[in-house]
């Protein structure tokens, strides 16, 4: 009994153990004007923390933001290949001219993904809310 104490959060992670690294991109890519998040992330399998950069594009006025991200993973129980991502960050939004000022926008994407890190999600930030979009392992 004593043994397992240190394994009572451990990530069914495939092949992978300790700590690894993922590249992801969550949305509709190749849709012009969809707001694209590109994720590299650091996972530390044995307590499912996550932490990393995400790189939210869209073709608008200051729609390019990079931003660190922290969250975790959770296992759902509906299957070994099955795990929900949630992700938090912030990042400094300047509003353009004519007006003046920057303020602090909350980021927040939750993920449902194979142990290959592909499946769907979504993100919000500003007054945009996606769901419903692929999430595809990049590297």
């Amino acid at each position: 009994m004593a043994d397992d104490v240190g394994t009572l959060h451990t990530q069914k992670a495939g092949d992978k153990v300790g700590l690894y690294f993922v590249k992801a991109v969550v949305g509709n890519v190749g849709t012009p004007g969809a707001p694209i998040v590109n994720l590299a992330l650091t996972v530390q399998a044995a307590s499912g923390h996550v932490s990393g950069i995400a790189e939210v594009n869209q073709a608008v006025l200051g729609g390019n933001h990079r931003f660190p991200v922290t969250g975790q993973i959770y296992q759902t129980g509906f299957g070994p290949n099955h795990q929900l991502v949630s992700l938090s960050g912030e990042f400094v939004y300047s509003v353009p001219p004519p007006a003046i000022g920057s303020f602090l926008v909350k980021f927040t994407a939750a993920l449902s993904v194979d142990q290959t890190w592909n499946g769907s999600g979504g993100f919000n930030y500003l007054n945009t809310h996606v769901e419903h979009v692929p999430v595809k392992h990049i590297a």
